[in-house]
Parts: structure tokens; C-alpha cells; sequence
């Protein structure tokens, strides 16, 4: 007798197929081997957005007539329309970049979402060069120095800690989003030092609250992909499902750690 049933069919994802990780030492070992591929894969994102910066920088102007990639970039960053152009070309490029991959990056393949991180890495890399002209490459390092200790410290606290973050992720994104707004009106409007130092100070809070509740985010990834509640990659094996989160938490950390970064360089060039 056939079964009429119109939901006899619509069975939960774990109906179909079982756990990847059958135990809580299974889950363990591969929370601690995803969150060890996030933070490698981050700080070779990392190597590739420093080494771009500075080669761009420092290396021999293409240009005939200018002595250095130095001299060439100062005089044509001189012109605002040139200027213009070529940093909204930049952000759009990664504005478009890192919305698609955080749209996609569970349902491609961890193959091509890694390439196109670090595809992002080097443009990331190219916009960032601009420091190198308006900051000491002392500050540069100290800046980088104390945004590491500081992620690093906030990391830890997220990957080892029992209490659930998911509140606080919360409040941090919308203090975000007023930060953004009021970022945008002082640059627009009010244009005071004050405020763009208050601004910044706010900004290295929220970067580092946002640190822990990503890191604990790829944990609670893993186990959403363990329960059945992360569809996209339900299909996925072990390994596989592993580099799919792991390129998705490196970025989120990546984009976190680069905007704690020009924080904290911003507030130790002002200070000088």
C-alpha cells in the first residue's frame, strides 16, 4: 500500500545521513584541528596582505622617470581623481569580494573559496600600501604588534570558554553598525579629531569583543554542521567540511584582525 503521506518524505537532513563526528572526543579533536587550519590559513593571509603592501610600495616604479614605486605612487596619489579612482576600484572590488564569499563560501568547494580568499588577501594587500605613506614603519610594526597580543589574548578566551557569546555578538554587530554611521558623518561632516579618536577607541572594543565571539563561532559551526542544522554542507565528509569552515572562519577573523589593526594604528599615530 502506498504511503500517502505528504510529509512521509520530508525527512531532517541526520534522517539521511549520520553524524560526522559520532562522540564528544571525535567533535573535540576536530574542533581543535579546524580551529588550528583557521588561524594558519589567517596568518598566511596575512604574509600574503604584508608582503603585497610593502613590495608595491617599495619595489621599482614601472614607470619611466620616477625613481621608485614610492615616488611614482606619492605624486599620483597627489591627484584627488586619480586617487579617487583607484581606491574605489579597490573597495568595490573587496566589498563585492567578501559578500560573495560569505554568501558562498559553504557551497563551493574549500578548493576554489580558498583561492579566492587569498585573492582578497592580495587585494586587501594593494589598499593597505597607502600606509606605508602616511604612517613611520615603526609605528607600523608596534601597531601590528599590539593588535596581535591583543586578538591573539581574545582568541584564546573565545575558543576555551563555556559561557555563550552569541548575546554579546549580538549587541557587538549593532555597535558596529552605529559605528560605521558615525564614522561616515564625521568623515562627511562633523570632521573632528575628537570624535575620530573617540570613534577608534570605540572601534578597537568592539574588534576585540567581535575576536571571541567568531572564534567561538567556528565551534558552534562545527556543531551546527554535526547536528544537521548547516544544510549547505550536510553532505559534506569529514575533511571536507573541516576546510569549508575553516576558510569561512579565517576570513571573518582576517577582516576582524585588519580593522583592529588600522584602529590601534590610528590611535598610536596620534598619540605620537
Amino acid at each position: 500500500m502506498l504511503n500517502r503521506n505528504p510529509y512521509a518524505q520530508q525527512q531532517q537532513p541526520r534522517d539521511r545521513f549520520s553524524s560526522l563526528w559520532s562522540g564528544e572526543t571525535d567533535l573535540e579533536a576536530a574542533t581543535s584541528s579546524c580551529l588550528n587550519r583557521v588561524f594558519l590559513r589567517m596568518f598566511m593571509a596575512l604574509c600574503v596582505t604584508a608582503a603585497v603592501s610593502a613590495g608595491l610600495y617599495y619595489a621599482p616604479s614601472p614607470v619611466a622617470g620616477y625613481g621608485s614605486m614610492t615616488e611614482f605612487l606619492l605624486v599620483n596619489f597627489e591627484n584627488p581623481g586619480m586617487s579617487l579612482f583607484i581606491l574605489i576600484g579597490l573597495v568595490v572590488a573587496q566589498f563585492g569580494l567578501v559578500i560573495f564569499l560569505s554568501a558562498r563560501v559553504m557551497k563551493m568547494s574549500s578548493s576554489i573559496s580558498n583561492v579566492m580568499f587569498f585573492v582578497y588577501a592580495i587585494l586587501t594587500g594593494l589598499s593597505l600600501s597607502t600606509i606605508f605613506m602616511s604612517f613611520d614603519l615603526g609605528i607600523i610594526f608596534q601597531a601590528f604588534l599590539v593588535s596581535a597580543l591583543m586578538f591573539g589574548a581574545t582568541a584564546v578566551y573565545g575558543a576555551i570558554t563555556k559561557r555563550d557569546l552569541s548575546r554579546l555578538g549580538s549587541i557587538l554587530i549593532m555597535a558596529l553598525i552605529g559605528l560605521i554611521i558615525a564614522s561616515f558623518v564625521n568623515i562627511l561632516f562633523v570632521r573632528n579629531d575628537t570624535m575620530l579618536m573617540l570613534i577608534n577607541y570605540a572601534g578597537v572594543l568592539i574588534f576585540v569583543g567581535l575576536t571571541a565571539y567568531k572564534t567561538q563561532g567556528v565551534k558552534n559551526m562545527l556543531n551546527m554542521v554535526n547536528s544537521g542544522a548547516a544544510d549547505s554542507i550536510i553532505v559534506a565528509d569529514r575533511a571536507e567540511a573541516i576546510k569549508r569552515i575553516s576558510v569561512m572562519g579565517a576570513l571573518t577573523l582576517y577582516l576582524t584582525f585588519i580593522n583592529l589593526f588600522l584602529r590601534i594604528l590610528i590611535i598610536m599615530s596620534r598619540r605620537r
